[in-house]
């Protein structure tokens, strides 16, 4: 691998993240929803931040409430791993992820006993990033938490793109799907979101806990169905939602509903703010590493992770020499029963190092980088891989079958056998994932 046109990628890629800072975005924001509402700097302001940026984002919020003279009677702060934003008056716990066990659970119901707090009158202003939906998963009233965990395992595994894991897991959850929003109001809600969903749905972002939910338990069911995982969900998910769909329990709060009258218009930062800080970075520095054309596409990456992989490499190995492709979104990985470790873009990285290996010798230098903005993909300690033509027989040479570990969505062994795993720490905010690919001149 070529050390300075790997260390340009990394280069590019924090340029990403640079953008993305939940900080900024969230003080930007605030400005925004305020500008035009002096009479509500009077009245008693609570902060509720749920996931993977949110002890940026409150940390950001109280800052910018005491600034303008907005009185913070109290609020918490649900992040992942440990938090470091100073807790008066917020109280600040970790949740699990990306599975909800117990400390999810506790999260869960510290969140309750904080929105018992909130009068009618007070401003609430609610942060909600990525990894909302696990970090404060519990589940509905009358089903347990081994069950919702069952589900959110069953659901990532199934090749789902997050909106449609979403659409099913905000279903059974405490705080998915507009009830957030029901356990407030009246309260005036004033909602920010750092999206992590391809399309920036308000109702997919962190499971919509201030959203309506348009589907119904039947619209449910059809997409557990279509998926042919209906039969693998827990029993007695499927009994609630055979219940909800009868009318014998209550459906989720829809379009409409009065539960919404008080909540503001959510602001929304997304990939596009991360990719397009990424081509302007690469477009300044890439003279020095013989690129001389950026190409962003606007798409949102989705699909499968493997598949969308093997595509990149095609297109950058048949683009002109001294370009730089950049692409994000947020593709989909279906787990065999018998797999290994990675995440989604390892599993990207590990097929386009394939399609890079399978040119052949007489192939273009090429290089290419897929990493997740919050610096984890999956269960693991890297947020992506960084892959060019030499990976493939690197992983050979260290005595594994690359194609074995493709197969077996084990990436993260074969990229960590050819020392390919880009390992950043968690980054402090989440915008999906970001994917650059390298075509350098030839030598």
């Amino acid at each position: 691998m070529t050390p300075a046109l790997a260390a340009y990628a990394r280069e590019v890629f924090a340029a990403a993240i640079a953008a993305a800072d939940p900080a900024a975005f969230t003080r930007d924001s605030l400005d925004q929803l305020f500008a035009n509402l002096h009479a509500s700097r009077a009245r008693t302001h609570r902060i509720i931040a749920l996931g993977k940026a949110a002890p940026a984002m409150a940390q950001a919020a109280l800052t910018f409430c005491a600034a303008n003279q907005r009185h913070v009677a109290s609020g918490i702060v649900v992040g992942a791993g440990p938090i470091t934003v100073a807790p008066a008056p917020l109280e600040t716990i970790s949740g699990d992820h990306p599975i909800p066990r117990d400390r999810s659970l506790l999260a869960a119901e510290r969140l309750e006993e904080h929105c018992e707090r909130v009068g009618s009158d007070d401003v609430v202003i609610v942060l909600i990033s990525g990894g909302t939906s696990a970090l404060v998963g519990a589940p509905v009233f009358g089903l347990h938490q081994h069950d919702l965990a069952a589900t959110h395992e069953l659901l990532i595994g199934a090749g789902f793109d997050i909106a449609r894991v979403n659409a099913v897991r905000k279903r059974f959850s405490q705080w998915g799907a507009g009830r957030l929003a029901a356990a407030l109001a009246p309260a005036q809600l004033f909602p920010i979101l750092l999206s992590d969903v391809p399309g920036d749905d308000v109702a997919a972002i962190g499971s919509g806990p201030c959203a309506p939910d348009s589907l119904t338990a039947a619209d449910v069911e059809a997409i557990l169905r279509d998926a042919r995982i209906a039969t693998k969900l827990p029993l007695a998910l499927a009994a609630y939602l055979g219940a909800v769909r009868a009318g014998s329990l209550p459906e989720t709060p829809k379009p409409g509903s009065v539960v919404f009258a008080n909540v503001h218009t959510p602001i929304v930062g997304n990939n596009a703010l991360a990719l397009r800080a990424a081509e302007h970075r690469a477009t300044v520095g890439g003279t020095a590493h013989g690129i001389q054309r950026v190409v962003l596409d606007q798409r949102p990456l989705t699909g499968d992770a493997a598949e969308a992989g093997r595509a990149i490499a095609r297109a950058v190995l048949a683009a002109p020499s001294g370009t730089c492709l950049l692409l994000g979104g947020e593709t989909t990985v279906r787990l065999p029963p018998d797999h290994g470790r990675g995440g989604r873009n390892q599993q990207l990285a590990l097929a386009a190092a394939q399609v890079f290996h399978d040119a052949g010798r007489d192939a273009p230098p090429v290089l290419l980088l897929a990493a997740g903005t919050d610096g984890r993909d999956g269960p693991t300690d890297a947020a992506g891989a960084i892959v060019d033509n030499s990976s493939w027989s690197a992983i050979q040479n260290a005595g594994l079958d690359p194609k074995a570990c493709l197969t077996a969505c084990d990436a993260y062994s074969a990229l960590a056998a050819a020392g390919a795993l880009l390992r950043t720490g968690p980054t402090g905010t989440n915008v999906a994932d970001v994917i650059i690919a390298l075509r350098s001149l030839s030598a």
